[in-house]
C-alpha cells in the first residue's frame, strides 16, 4: 500500500516541534472574503519563526535521528525556507549542519540561513535549480557519512508539515470546505491529505503550483512521477523538477484538485497582499490566494483556508515582481520603435504618439547608420489595457511601428 501518515504519529510530531515552533494565527480575510462571497481563512505560516512552515519538518526530521547520527552532522539541499529549518534545527540542537542552495537563490534566504545557523551551519552555494543543489548535496553526504534531510519526501518531514493540519482543525470553529495549498515538492500537501482523511474527510484540499513549474501536476496526469526538463525559477519555492515519490503516490491518491497559477498572477497578488493587507509574501507565498480568481463559483459561501507557506522575500526583488505584474495585467508593453532620423522625431513620439497617460519605462536607442529609419527599443506603461491598440495604430499610422515583443519570447527574455 505504500507509505501514508498516521495520526499518532503527526500528534507526536506536533509535541516534538512545539519546543521551536508556533502555533501560527488562522485570520480572516475581510478583503478576500468580501471578493469572493466566502469566509476566506488565512493560514499564517509566514509568521513562523524562521518565516515558513519549513521548520516543522525539518526539526521533527533531524529530532528523530540517533545520536550517533547527530554527531556526523546533517546534510540538506533547499532553495531557502528547508535551509533556514534546518539551520535553525542544527543551532538549537548544537549538531554541525551543511546547507546546499542553488546559486540563483534570492541573497535574503542565504543570509537568513546564515543567521539562524549560526556557527553550526556552512551554507554551500550549487547549481541553478534545488535538483542541481540536491545532486551535489547527495553526493557530499554519501562521501562524509552524514544524513541527509529531505525537504519533502521522508516520511517525518511529512509528518512534521502535517501538524499545520491538526492547528487548523482545532483553530477554525467550522467545518473546513476547502484547503488551498502551494505545492512544490508536495510534504506540506501529502501531509494536509493525511490529517483531513482521517479527521475532516468533506474538506477539499487543492494543490497549487507555478504555471512555470507544473511537476505535481504533470505527474498526476500522466499516472507516474515525472521529471520535467526545464522550469521557470521565479517561484523558487515551489519551484522543483521532479516531486517526491512518497509525496506523489500521497497526492495523486487523496488530492481533490492540482491546479497551476500564472507567475504574473502571483506578482499581482503578492502586491495586492502587501499595498492592501499589509502582509509581505515570498512568490511560493501567495500562490494560494493569487488562485481563488479560478474557483470563486465554486467556493461562495464556503470556508475557504489559504496556507500563506512563507514570508522570505527579498526585497531586491520588488522591481521584477513590479514587471511581472504589469505584463500580466496588459499595462506594459515592449515595442521595437523606428524612428525617422531627423531631429524631433522623438519628441513628435512623446507629443503625438503616446497617450495622455502613457508613461515611458524603457527606452534603448544608438543612432549606428546613415538609413532612414533607426530602430529602439521602448517600454510603456499604459493606465489601461483598452489603450494598447489605439496606441499601436498612432504608432502605425506615423510609421514609428516596428515590432510588438511581447509575444515574443525568445527576444522578450532578454528586457525582464
Amino acid at each position: 500500500m505504500g507509505y501514508f501518515p498516521k495520526i499518532l504519529d503527526i500528534q507526536k510530531a506536533k509535541k516534538i516541534i512545539s519546543q521551536v515552533a508556533t502555533d501560527t494565527p488562522l485570520m480572516q480575510s475581510i478583503r478576500l472574503s468580501k471578493q469572493y462571497g466566502a469566509n476566506i481563512l488565512l493560514k499564517r505560516e509566514d509568521l513562523q519563526r524562521v518565516r515558513s512552515y519549513k521548520i516543522r519538518g525539518a526539526y521533527t526530521k533531524i529530532s528523530s535521528l540517533s545520536q550517533e547520527q547527530l554527531s556526523r552532522g546533517v546534510v540538506c539541499a533547499s532553495a531557502g525556507n528547508h535551509a533556514q529549518g534546518v539551520a535553525f534545527a542544527c543551532n538549537h540542537l548544537k549538531i554541525e549542519g551543511t546547507v546546499f542552495m542553488p546559486a540563483v537563490t534570492p541573497k535574503q534566504k542565504i543570509e537568513q540561513t546564515k543567521m539562524f545557523g549560526g556557527q553550526y551551519i556552512t551554507v554551500v552555494l550549487e547549481g541553478d535549480t534545488f535538483d542541481d543543489s540536491s545532486k551535489a548535496a547527495l553526493k557530499f553526504c554519501e562521501a562524509k557519512k552524514k544524513t541527509f534531510v529531505h525537504p519533502f519526501d521522508d516520511p517525518r518531514v511529512i509528518e512534521g508539515q502535517a501538524t499545520i493540519g491538526l492547528e487548523l482543525l482545532d483553530q477554525s470553529p467550522n467545518t473546513i470546505d476547502y484547503v488551498f495549498v502551494a505545492v512544490g515538492g508536495g510534504g506540506l500537501a501529502s501531509g494536509l491529505c493525511a490529517v483531513f482523511d482521517a479527521l475532516s474527510p468533506t474538506t477539499k484540499i487543492i494543490g497549487v503550483e507555478p504555471e512555470g513549474a507544473p511537476s505535481m501536476k504533470t505527474s498526476m496526469e500522466k499516472g507516474e512521477n515525472t521529471r520535467l526538463e526545464r522550469i521557470d525559477k521565479f517561484i523558487d519555492g515551489a519551484a522543483v523538477q521532479r516531486v517526491g515519490d512518497l509525496t506523489f503516490s500521497i497526492c495523486q491518491k487523496h488530492l481533490y484538485k492540482m491546479v497551476t497559477v500564472s507567475e504574473g498572477k502571483v506578482c499581482q497578488t503578492i502586491l495586492d497582499l502587501y499595498n492592501r493587507d499589509a502582509i509581505v509574501v515570498e512568490p511560493a507565498g501567495a500562490l494560494t490566494t493569487a488562485v481563488l480568481d479560478n474557483f470563486a463559483e465554486e467556493i461562495k459561501e464556503k470556508n475557504i483556508v489559504c496556507v500563506i507557506s512563507g514570508g522570505n522575500n527579498d526585497i531586491t526583488r520588488t522591481a521584477e515582481i513590479k514587471e511581472r505584474a504589469l505584463l500580466y495585467g496588459q499595462l506594459k508593453h515592449y515595442f521595437i520603435v523606428r524612428f525617422p532620423q531627423r531631429p524631433g522625431a522623438l519628441k513628435q513620439f512623446v507629443a503625438e504618439i503616446l497617450g495622455p497617460d502613457d508613461d515611458i519605462t524603457h527606452f534603448e536607442y544608438s543612432k549606428k547608420s546613415s538609413k532612414e529609419n533607426a530602430p529602439a527599443i521602448v517600454g510603456i506603461e499604459l493606465k489601461s489595457p483598452a489603450d494598447l491598440q489605439p496606441l499601436i495604430e498612432r504608432m502605425k499610422a506615423n510609421n514609428f511601428y516596428g515590432d510588438y515583443l511581447n509575444d515574443k519570447p525568445d527576444l522578450f527574455q532578454y528586457l525582464i
